[in-house]
């Protein structure tokens, strides 16, 4: 039996695929701004610029300035995470509410548990 989907939610549906492509997408860029902002050997420069700051400002300031540049590209990178990663909860929040799931990038009916019917949102057929 073919199930179809209500032709009053196409844009709908259309917009927030789009939307949850554009999250996907987000979050793996997220990710990998997190994976290189922790990478960054920023914070061991600024210990040993501590270690010779014992007698100077100037060098606790610059130690100081590399801890806080550290810091925040780390938890500017979290945050941008965090908001695409809510994004796509949204959509997906959304797509159960139509009846549907989003795999990865492929959009199934929600009981289809083998996933074997990929759907496509944009094919005018799907629609009744």
């Amino acid at each position: 039996m073919e199930r179809f989907l209500l032709s009053d939610d196409k844009f709908d549906l259309q917009q927030n695929f789009r939307r949850a492509l554009k999250c996907q997408e987000q979050m793996t860029q997220a990710r990998e701004g997190m994976k290189e902002a922790k990478n960054s050997r920023v914070w061991i420069v600024a210990l040993v610029i501590l270690i010779f700051a014992m007698g100077s400002d100037f060098f606790l300031g610059a130690s100081a300035a590399l801890f806080v540049y550290y810091f925040y590209r780390v938890i500017r990178s979290w945050y941008e995470c965090s908001q695409a990663e809510e994004g796509l909860e949204e959509n997906t929040r959304w797509f159960g509410t139509k009846g549907l799931k989003l795999e990865g990038r492929v959009l199934y009916f929600r009981d289809d548990s083998l996933l074997e019917q990929p759907l496509d949102p944009f094919d005018d057929d799907l629609y009744r």
